[in-house]
């Protein structure tokens, strides 16, 4: 189960960097970012196929999903120029705090 978990921290982290470099390829016009993108959502998506050996595919998928989605917020607001207002913390907060439930009602 550790393994798996430290497996679905590495693919949320290459969603995330694929995820970012997205405005960089420029509509796939960009053949060295372009690949970039694709890579890391194919190394992503790998991942999770094992991951979903160990853990159940709806809890790897809500925080996949979720860590994901506020990670790359965090990304867009230090280093893509993305504003940052209250909603937003908000909505990030939402979104940590559901990942967190879902996995204390998985551990019962």
């Amino acid at each position: 189960m550790v393994i798996a978990a430290g497996l679905l921290l590495v693919a949320i982290t290459a969603e995330v960097f694929a995820t970012a470099a997205l405005p960089r390829a420029e509509g796939f016009t960009d053949p060295r970012w372009t690949t970039i993108v694709v890579a890391g959502y194919a190394l992503s998506i790998w991942l999770l196929t094992l991951v979903v050996k160990q853990i159940p595919v709806s809890v790897t998928y809500a925080i996949w999903a979720g860590l994901g989605t506020a990670a790359i917020a965090v990304v867009g607001v230090m280093y893509l120029d993305e504003p940052l207002n209250a909603l937003k913390v908000v909505a990030i907060t939402m979104i940590i705090g559901g990942v967190v439930m879902l996995n204390l009602q998985g551990a019962n």
